[in-house]
């Protein structure tokens, strides 16, 4: 039999890749990577169903710590928000989740890959090209995007071999991973309205704002309220923390890799208060020039990164500087919890450059004389001058 490992979630279409694929006579290895989005319990039955359609086995790939290593860490270091709005939730996990389907296939010696993407999303882009760079000998087949099945063709489809589930479509589609949640509904299908309140994942239970501290240690997220964690475990806890305060919900806007507009909706509650947090530690303690180069940079990256094109190897360079930039990017930094917002108070860092034996902003100045201020600003003033001059 021809050996294929099936990216699975346990939906219509990856449901339908089981069976159909199966029945054409090729033994389908079903695989789930997790990124954070799937309990114990949610794993189980994974396994159940894809057993029961056909599959040959199913294996639980959990790569939540590769996943901030190679990536989360990065979006981190450079403050990445796609459109100053997402924090590439999903996106940033399908290159984990890609990789790590190619390395179970080649441990089971699979000579065909499958996903159930269709032709019309950014998903399709990204694992192909990974499945492509990385093991170019590897067939990749997407039923799906082929065969332009409708969700009828597929219903219609399983029934007919025998499998009569309940398939109704939720009113919203929900991906949860360590980085945050999507939400899409027929909303974001149209650009005029709002996602309800319910079709969030996490209501808003507390009105009392909440004081918290988080701790960084060169640009990672360490603890909260001095109590030390890994970085992992400290997302996880910041979220638990913030969550109930429905933080971190918006609708991002912005280009599809196939050349359409898209819209999304997503809640991150620890992903935006990190970033948001980690910036102003930056503000703190990074020079005028750091930060400068530092915004284009990070923002090429996260480009870079929903495109699918994170094996480029300009991205290993990017993740140097980014990681340099971080050497005293250390410190605490103060936030109240609102209801579905956050304010960042203030900082304390042993590398904060706001040392005020130089000077007080817009009050006293301890390091230079005023006829030496007046000398710096007529220098300063000449090219103004001459252009002036010249082209009165």
């Amino acid at each position: 039999m021809k050996k294929l490992v099936l990216a699975y979630s346990g939906g219509l279409d990856t449901s339908y890749c089981v069976k159909s694929l199966s029945n054409q006579g090729y033994e389908v290895h079903a695989v789930s990577v997790n990124t954070g989005g799937f309990d114990h319990a949610e794993v189980e039955a994974l396994e159940k169903k894809a057993i029961a359609l056909g599959a040959q086995s199913y294996t639980s790939i959990e790569t939540i710590e590769t996943f901030y290593q190679d990536i989360v860490k990065y979006l981190i270091f450079g403050n990445v928000l796609k459109n100053n709005t997402y924090p590439l939730s999903v996106s940033a996990e399908r290159v984990t989740q890609a990789v790590a389907i190619v390395n179970h296939a080649n441990e089971i010696g699979a000579t065909y890959i499958a996903h159930g993407s269709t032709g019309a999303g950014n998903d399709q882009v990204r694992f192909d090209l990974i499945f492509q760079t990385i093991a170019p000998q590897i067939e990749i087949i997407t039923p799906i995007r082929d065969q332009k099945l409708s969700r009828e063709d597929e219903i219609n489809y399983l029934k007919q071999h025998g499998v009569d589930w309940s398939w109704e479509k939720a009113q919203y589609s929900i991906n949860k991973g360590l980085w945050g949640t999507s939400v899409g509904g027929s909303e974001t299908l149209k650009s005029k309205k709002p996602l309800p309140d319910a079709a969030y994942p996490n209501p808003c239970t507390k009105t009392a704002a909440e004081q918290i501290s988080l701790q960084f240690e060169q640009g990672e997220l360490v603890g909260i309220n001095n109590q030390s964690y890994t970085p992992v475990a400290a997302i996880q806890a910041l979220q638990e923390l913030a969550a109930p305060f429905a933080i971190g919900r918006d609708i991002h806007v912005g280009d599809t890799i196939i050349g359409i507009k898209g819209r999304v909706g997503f809640e991150a509650a620890a992903a935006l208060v990190t970033i948001k947090a980690h910036h102003l530690l930056e503000k703190h303690t990074l020079s005028k020039w750091q930060l400068h180069h530092k915004d284009y940079i990070g923002s090429f990256y996260g480009m870079m990164l929903h495109e699918g094109q994170y094996l480029d190897p300009v991205m290993r360079d990017f993740e140097a500087l980014l990681s340099n930039s971080q050497k005293t990017v250390t410190g605490s930094v103060f936030v109240t919890l609102h209801p579905y917002r956050f304010t960042l108070d203030g900082i304390e860092s042993d590398f904060d450059l706001m040392d005020n034996s130089f000077g007080t902003y817009g009050e006293a100045n301890e390091a230079w004389s005023a006829e030496e201020a007046k000398g710096f600003i007529k220098l300063s003033a000449n090219a103004g001058k001459i252009y002036q001059h010249v082209n009165k």
